[in-house]
């Protein structure tokens, strides 16, 4: 018990952000300039394959879908959340990654990625299928 208390006082002290419960996290509307499609620009040491494609798409409302593609698709939805003045994308899968807009470049899971028109077909397939409205 004393081991689970000291870890989880260091975490907190480290400044780590940790989601127990995916329902539980409130969600944020996301900010000025933040939502909409978020793609990556050019090859990504975080990706798979130089050829692989990371996009976030983010909802007025704080809805996301982070959509990485390469041999398959991978889309999981998520939601903004802001803890002290840091913004994070959570996934249903309880991943947390912060969020760093600075004009029209997105820093996000250790990858720069760029505003774009619209998402890749496979993405936008993805979006519909998680019943996200970009336009709310």
């Amino acid at each position: 018990m004393k081991k689970r208390v000291i870890i989880g006082a260091a975490l907190l002290l480290s400044g780590c952000v940790q989601v127990d419960d995916y329902n539980a996290v409130v969600k944020q509307p996301a900010p000025a300039g933040l939502a909409g499609y978020w793609q990556s620009a050019g090859p990504q040491s975080k990706l798979v394959s130089p050829e692989a494609i990371a996009s976030l798409i983010v909802t007025p409302k704080g809805d996301t879908l982070d959509c990485r593609q390469w041999q398959r698709v991978i889309a999981v939805p998520g939601k903004l959340m802001r803890d002290g003045s840091t913004l994070y994308n959570v996934t249903q899968r309880r991943d947390i990654y912060p969020l760093d807009l600075e004009d029209n470049t997105l820093e996000f899971d250790g990858m720069t990625l760029k505003r774009v028109d619209k998402p890749t077909v496979e993405c936008q397939n993805a979006l519909t299928a998680a019943g996200l409205d970009i336009s709310k």
